[in-house]
């Protein structure tokens, strides 16, 4: 599995955490930024990250701010991407089993990295479950299409 990594400056540091939790753990994984605490715009590496998982360079991707609230509102504007704001494992779990989330979205200022370990373990492990869900992720990329007619 192919996993894009990004941040902005208020997720930097959990993101650093995370990128070596799922490198220790065997994981094919690219970090697209930011690399300091310097101020960045959390939309940019949002883009980034979601127009590679929609062409199809990589599986999922994980993307941090203070919140998680901005980069996940950003990434989901492209198109047949699902990024799903997580701060608790359950959510987690569902996001994949029902929504089949490709995006992870975490919060820094939120959630200790302790909890962000987990979150991530469970979100990189659990399947779509399908079934009804299908139809309704479905429906969701009808919602898309209606709406990024060109």
């Amino acid at each position: 599995m192919k996993i894009a990594i990004g941040s902005d400056h208020g997720g930097f540091k959990l993101k650093s955490e995370i990128l070596e939790h799922i490198q220790s753990k065997g994981y094919e994984v690219s970090d697209f930024g930011c690399y300091s605490l310097e101020s960045i715009d959390y939309p940019d590496v949002a883009h980034d990250i979601s127009e590679a998982i929609m062409k199809g360079d990589y599986d999922k991707g994980i993307l941090i701010c203070g919140t998680g609230i901005g980069i996940s509102i950003a990434a989901n504007k492209v198109p047949g991407i699902r990024a799903a704001l997580c701060g608790d494992c359950f959510s987690a779990k569902a996001s994949r089993e029902h929504n089949d989330a490709n995006i992870l979205a975490m919060g820094e200022r939120v959630i200790g990295v302790g909890l962000a370990k987990m979150i991530t373990d469970i979100w990189l492990t659990t399947e779509f479950e399908g079934g009804r869900h299908t139809g309704r992720i479905g429906k969701i990329s009808d919602i898309e299409c209606r709406y990024n007619r060109e």
